[in-house]
């Protein structure tokens, strides 16, 4: 009996030691790897986290393994404006943010921003692949962020528990949370809006207890903030499109090497196409489920008086590029 376990023993041994030996080297390169941290406002089955991981699998496998990025999704590293600072001074490595909290540390690219400057998400898409795009990519260096690439937000619109908003006149007297950004309070203003700036994750119970009569967002986000649940118009306005971007913090420069940081702008690069289709479907999905939700979702086929409204919103933050607005404007 003890010679039959022997012999079956010592292979199975032998397999063991094989395992123990490869997840010490496994272990051994992790240990030799740069790892970063990066950070995600948004929950894990999120588009844009989706495609941070994706990004993430990419660098890790195009770099053999030699530069590791952690996602670090729903808020665990802070709010965007508290993430955006300590990108900047390194404490936080990449973040996926949303262009409208980076232009308050490089108000250039408020030009990117600027209400109805956009036909439509095609027109986006053409600006932010074309030179415009790399541009303002390059531009938030002096800042401490590297631009590595572009994400989708979709189109931002109004939504209130109050009631339905078919003309310019129903905002009026209205409540609402913008974006921590001083274009995004000047533009809900001009369009005769109350604004409360405050955090995203306060908007809930702002709402709820009254504070505020709504906000503002994309379908996918008012779906999954569960904001639809105490604000059921939504009025679809198309006020902006705010691309999301990719940044990482020029501390990051001093852990790779300039061969390293071109992989993983190409990474990024690679992610956004993958990033945009998961966008689309999340958005027909959230669309889909506010419909059977019972919101009440209107559409706003006439823009001329919102768009005169908030025309001296150019002025005012896009004087030094308007050369550039005028190239974006008649790109087709």
């Amino acid at each position: 009996m003890y010679r039959k376990v022997k012999r079956y023993a010592l292979p199975f041994l032998i397999v063991l030691l094989i395992i123990v030996g490869c997840q010490r080297d496994k272990n051994a390169d992790y240990e030799n790897a740069v790892v970063f941290r990066m950070a995600e406002i948004h929950p894990s089955d999120y588009p844009t986290t989706l495609a941070d991981k994706e990004f993430a699998r990419l660098v890790e496998e195009k770099t053999d393994g030699r530069i590791i990025i952690k996602v670090y999704d729903s808020q665990q590293l802070g709010e965007e404006k508290s993430v955006l600072e300590q990108v900047q001074f390194g404490a936080i490595d990449f973040a996926r943010t949303s262009l409208a909290p980076l232009s308050e540390f490089a108000t250039e690219l408020n030009v990117l921003q600027l209400p109805y400057i956009y036909r439509d998400g095609d027109h986006m898409w053409k600006v932010l692949n074309s030179s415009i795009g790399d541009f303002f990519l390059k531009s938030i260096e002096d800042e401490g962020f590297i631009g590595l690439g572009w994400y989708d937000g979709g189109a931002r619109n109004f939504y209130n528990s109050v009631r339905e908003i078919r003309t310019i006149e129903d905002l009026k007297g209205l409540k609402f949370r913008v974006m921590e950004s001083e274009l995004m309070v000047d533009m809900a203003k001009a369009l005769g809006a109350s604004v409360t700036p405050m955090p995203y994750g306060e908007v809930y119970s702002s709402i709820q207890t009254g504070i505020i009569d709504g906000a503002e967002n994309n379908f996918p986000s008012y779906d999954t903030s569960s904001h639809y649940e105490v604000a059921k118009y939504f009025t679809v306005d198309e006020h902006v499109r705010v691309p999301e971007i990719l940044i990482a913090s020029t501390m990051v420069l001093d852990r790779i090497s300039e061969e390293d940081l071109e992989i993983i702008k190409e990474c990024a690069q690679e992610t956004q196409m993958f990033q945009r289709e998961k966008w689309q479907e999340k958005e027909k999905e959230s669309e889909k489920k506010m419909r059977a939700e019972g919101c009440v979702i209107t559409e706003i086929e006439d823009k001329e008086a919102f768009v005169k409204a908030v025309s001296p919103i150019y002025t005012k933050y896009a004087k030094d590029y308007m050369d550039i607005v005028k190239q974006i404007q008649v790109m087709k």
